[in-house]
């Protein structure tokens, strides 16, 4: 689904992801992980196309640099951290906007586009909810229209950052399951700063430091604590059953 080759980007004159090499195999679920700075948003825009970058991204065996813009909008969705909702438009309306990659010259939705935002409105469980403004709705509640937009979209990789900024627990795990729940239609790679929902959802862990990836493996490798220890700079434990991660909580110094 996604090769990633030699991946390097130059910011304010700064390299900010060096060097950086890995695949993703078509349904796998790659979790981005490192401390703050380490190049995670960086590099899910250089995946998007929206940096300019050195080395070779290519999805589906298509170079995205090669790419229209509405073609890199039919390969791949990508979900910022915080993405723009305009307050009064209604969440149909919002869902829509997924289809601009496929919307003719003239701005016209064909019924295949209406059909791909039913399907949405129904896998996000935002039917009830189709006509409301988005002012409206609670903060769970729009990150399943974010959702729902990208699904929208068709495109079979889905660009996560930060999924669950600024949300509770409930809410964490709310949008977690969804995505998972996708995954019989897409892949799926996500920048994650907790380490504890990074461990349970990811197949692979990717663990990225100064820019560079220092670790790609499933999490049982990968979540270990001196390995995260020494490049978070935490007295971090982790647990886990039957061999698998299931947490990594901090461990106060004394």
């Amino acid at each position: 689904m996604l090769a990633v080759d030699s991946l390097s980007v130059d910011l304010g004159g700064r390299r900010v992801v060096d060097d950086v090499s890995f695949q993703v195999a078509h349904g796998e679920w790659v979790a981005l992980i490192g401390p703050n700075g380490a190049g995670k948003s960086t590099l899910l825009r250089a995946l998007g196309g929206l940096v300019r970058y050195e080395g070779s991204i290519a999805v589906e065996g298509e170079e995205v640099r090669s790419l229209r813009r509405r073609e890199v909008a039919r390969r791949l969705a990508l979900v910022p951290q915080a993405p723009l909702l305009p307050p009064d438009m209604h969440v149909r309306e919002y869902v829509l906007l997924g289809r601009t990659p496929y919307v003719g010259t003239f701005g016209i939705e064909s019924g295949g586009d209406l059909s791909a935002v039913a399907h949405a409105l129904a896998r996000l469980d935002l039917v009830g909810l189709a006509d409301r403004p988005l002012r409206t709705l609670s903060g769970g509640e729009q990150q399943r229209a974010v959702l729902a937009r990208a699904f929208a979209q068709q495109a079979p990789l889905l660009l996560l950052d930060e999924p669950t900024t600024s949300l509770d627990i409930g809410r964490q795990q709310q949008v977690l399951e969804l995505v998972s729940e996708l995954r019989d239609e897409i892949t799926v790679v996500s920048a994650m700063h907790e380490l504890t929902l990074a461990t349970q959802y990811g197949d692979r862990l990717l663990l990225l430091a100064g820019g560079r990836l220092v670790a790609d493996g499933p999490p049982a490798e990968v979540a270990d604590q001196a390995l995260l220890a020494h490049h978070y700079g935490a007295d971090v434990r982790v647990l886990a059953e039957d061999g698998v991660p299931i947490a990594v909580v901090p461990v106060r110094r004394r």
